[in-house]
């Protein structure tokens, strides 16, 4: 497991508590449009930190901090995550952790476990779309039924949840949240949020949906979820 950052204080990364960032590096995935490129394509050029570094910050922080997030990357391409995840827990930390849900098994074994407090499960498209979505030619029924049984073991046995989509304007259409609506239908939660570039991504052709687009996608899939939002706008 490489750990590749560490940001000491969030109110966005773990809603409704003053948390702490843990950033993972590496992902299977290759999102042209993501935020975190660097991280996920050469994390050795960020500082590497042992597990015990993060210990031994969260352990001054105790009662001033309420969660710790753990993002990346990809989290659960570590099989080793539990190293990480045990003795935060062990401190008193509720953990939230931000997955692409392509390693439904890792879900699992973090659910049964109960070391996880909460999911934030990234849905990239509809299913139609998420080979470009994802910049991966190789995406089929495997990949498929990994992303389905992510969503189910998410939705029935998580203690807390939620899906969530970055919407980007040259990549997604009105057909994905038709899909989208399936593959999450009665979900508590869903969260849209708009793209905007980073700075070293700012020569790429994507651009940011208008409100009133970005609108029109929550109205179609909340007839089959209980709670949809934007976030960013």
């Amino acid at each position: 497991m490489r750990i590749s950052g560490l940001q000491k204080v969030t109110l966005l990364d773990y809603p409704g508590q003053i948390a702490a960032t843990v950033f993972l590096g590496h992902c299977n995935l290759r999102c042209p449009f993501c935020h975190n490129m660097q991280l996920v394509m050469t994390p050795e050029q960020f500082p590497q930190f042992a597990i015990t570094d993060i210990i031994d910050f969260l352990k001054k922080k105790v009662g001033k901090l309420t969660g710790v997030a753990i993002t990346g990357g990809e989290p659960l391409l570590n099989s080793d995550i539990e190293d990480l995840l045990n003795p935060i827990k062990d401190l008193g930390y509720p953990i939230k952790i931000d997955t692409n849900g392509f390693f439904p098994d890792m879900v699992e074994r973090l659910i049964k476990d109960k070391l996880v407090d909460k999911f934030a499960m990234d849905i990239k498209a509809g299913f139609s779309n998420y080979a470009n979505v994802i910049g991966m030619k190789n995406f089929g029924y495997d990949e498929i039924n990994k992303i389905k049984k992510s969503v189910e073991l998410i939705m029935n046995d998580a203690i807390d949840y939620e899906f969530r989509t970055t919407c980007v304007k040259g990549l997604h259409t009105e057909q994905d949240f038709y899909e989208i609506r399936d593959i999450i239908s009665g979900a508590k939660d869903y969260f849209l949020q708009d793209y905007k570039a980073a700075p070293d991504m700012e020569n790429l052709s994507f651009k940011p949906f208008e409100k009133n687009e970005i609108m029109q996608f929550v109205d179609i899939v909340k007839s089959n979820v209980k709670n949809v939002e934007v976030r960013g706008i």
